[in-house]
């Protein structure tokens, strides 16, 4: 699909179509990630990036706790 560069401001675009929003499971506001290998530009959805204290602070105060939960061995991939 050949899509036109067009002037914004000092910078220029691409106005991506709706159904390739889509597929890239992104929206407007949402961010792309960029690369070029040689003559070619691949876009890619960005995966989001979150902060540990900012997960933290969204946790209820009081959570319920089960007795010698550190103690149990891994049951999964977890980091020992």
């Amino acid at each position: 699909m050949e899509l036109p560069i067009r002037r914004i401001g000092n910078s220029a675009g691409v106005v991506i179509p709706a159904p390739l929003l889509q597929q890239l499971k992104v929206a407007v506001g949402g961010s792309l990630n960029a690369t070029i290998q040689g003559e070619t530009l691949t876009l890619t959805s960005a995966k989001p990036r979150y902060k540990l204290a900012d997960l933290l602070a969204e946790m209820p105060g009081e959570l319920p706790r089960v007795d010698g939960w550190d103690e149990m061995p891994p049951v999964g991939r977890e980091v020992a």
